[in-house]
């Protein structure tokens, strides 16, 4: 508190009192509001900014501090659980009886009580680990769309990859079917030919809106760092799309990566059954919270509702929810883990409750294993993750780095030959907190032999990393690590 008074002799008496005063005042007001529902590291951090850089240190709060959404979309969230739980009958109806174990049961129960989707049987499942194969796909579902298509993603962009599934979006749109499509704003505005986009899309007739967008001009605020990072598509009801991939080309219209050879490892869903329409209701509140367009006539189930033999439940997670809905999920099901953990995270950054749950599961005795990426995209992410390498390690994890220059993007994991979860969620803080995120949970050992099949040629051309190699990495590595890890508190 001594910068006010080095301002002495340098400005009137009246100006440094009052300086020192406002400084004293934010000092005691930030210790009192700040740790509340934070993390005690993330609130340490901000009170270090503030009482280091008082003035400074707010405004940065005052941008980053809230990583909740403003209070009319979580009202807007909040509206349409109410009513998928009480107005969507056909949903109820289709509950599941499935008769697995007791603790998917449990885990099932703690989704529906913090994200409001049931958990339906009669479902199919196809899993599409190519890239152009996900996307050849989805053009081949809307091109026999016949009422509408709604899509959500969080990159965007027309290319060469992209350019027939956007065509059979508009030739829809032209023909009467209903096409919407949502893309989040900062994520998509960062690719190169975003302006094209909007070109193409504003001479079309998509319906189209950015999510969360950030236009101050426009009245459009909020914390900058927010996203919607779900991907979704379903067309007529009948059939969905979910995973991890972005509709862009694989090297992400990035000339450094196209020469490099790095391209973008995915895995995608289609889905089919009950399970459709209750993806349907993510992208609904989507909708709703971007245009104020409700979509409830949509939210019914199709005709013959049950082409497969598969138990799934969507879980939806972001600053929307006042908890950690996929975080919470996440956990549950390593602590419930008896043989076998597989995981896939390209952004593998762990809060401590997920770590404790991972090293602990490998520490009774349950098979672990983790795939990410030899080399990662993003500098500060890729060596704050493996500044968890050690621990990880050390408890028994057994750990695959997916051969460079590829980036394993993919997002899933399994547990025994019960569960496995596919979607958009990574396993970082970010994650967590500050993305709106889509997963779903499908239960039963064919799915999970499906998934298993994919992880099977992850190791196949991964290798794995041994603790001896780890720790004797140069002392330079593991200072970068280690500084990386500071940057993992997000929230």
């Amino acid at each position: 508190m001594l910068w006010p008074f080095s301002l002495a002799g340098t400005a009137p008496t009246w100006v440094v009192v009052l300086l020192g005063f406002a400084d004293l005042v934010i000092r005691v007001l930030a210790l009192g509001i700040i740790p509340g529902n934070r993390r005690p590291t993330t609130a340490m951090a901000w009170l270090l900014g503030i009482f280091f850089i008082p003035f400074l240190g707010i405004v940065l709060f005052l941008l980053f501090g809230n990583f909740r959404l403003s209070s009319r979309r979580r009202a807007q969230q909040q509206l349409v659980n109410e009513r998928v739980q009480a107005g969507i009958s056909a949903l109820s109806d289709a509950e599941s009886d499935y008769p697995g174990p007791e603790w998917v049961k449990s885990a099932a129960e703690l989704n529906r009580t913090l994200g409001s989707l049931p958990m339906v049987d009669g479902n199919s499942v196809d899993l599409i680990p190519g890239y152009p194969d996900s996307i050849l796909e989805m053009t081949q579902a809307v091109r026999k769309a016949k009422k509408f298509v709604n899509a959500e993603f969080y990159i965007m962009s027309s290319d060469h990859v992209t350019n027939d599934l956007l065509t059979a979006m508009e030739e829809a749109a032209e023909r009467g079917v209903e096409v919407r499509l949502l893309f989040d704003h900062i994520g998509t505005l960062r690719i190169k030919g975003y302006r094209k986009l909007l070109k193409r899309l504003r001479a079309g007739k998509i319906q189209w809106k950015r999510m969360l967008p950030l236009l101050p001009i426009h009245g459009q605020w909020r914390r900058p760092d927010l996203r919607n990072h779900r991907k979704i598509m379903v067309i007529d009801g009948e059939i969905a799309f979910t995973g991890s991939q972005n509709l862009i080309e694989p090297s992400y219209n990035n000339p450094r990566h196209r020469k490099a050879g790095r391209e973008w490892v995915e895995l995608m869903a289609r889905l089919r059954g009950p399970i459709v329409t209750t993806l349907n209701v993510v992208f609904a509140t989507d909708w709703l919270s971007e245009t104020d367009e409700s979509l409830e006539h949509q939210l019914q189930l199709a005709p013959n509702p049950e082409p497969g033999n598969v138990t799934a439940q969507v879980v939806p997670s972001g600053p929307g929810f006042i908890t950690e809905n996929n975080l919470r999920l996440f956990n549950t099901l390593i602590y419930s883990a008896q043989h076998r953990i597989s995981i896939c995270s390209p952004y593998f950054v762990p809060d401590d409750s997920l770590l404790y749950a991972i090293t602990t599961a490998a520490q009774r005795g349950v098979d672990v294993e983790l795939f990410v990426s030899e080399k990662g995209d993003q500098f500060l992410v890729h060596h704050a993750q493996r500044s968890y390498y050690e621990a990880l390690l050390e408890a028994g994890v057994r750990i695959y780095l997916y051969k460079a220059p590829f980036v394993l993007h993919a997002k899933h994991f399994t547990i025994d030959d019960e569960v496995a979860v596919l979607g958009s969620s990574n396993m970082d803080m970010r994650s967590f907190s500050l993305n709106l995120e889509v997963s779903v949970m499908l239960l039963g050992e064919d799915i999970v032999n499906k998934m298993r099949a994919v992880e099977d040629t992850y190791r196949d051309i991964s290798h794995e990393l041994k603790l001896a190699d780890w720790i004797s990495r140069p002392l330079a590595a593991r200072y970068v690590d280690n500084v990386a890890r500071l940057t993992a508190t997000v929230q």
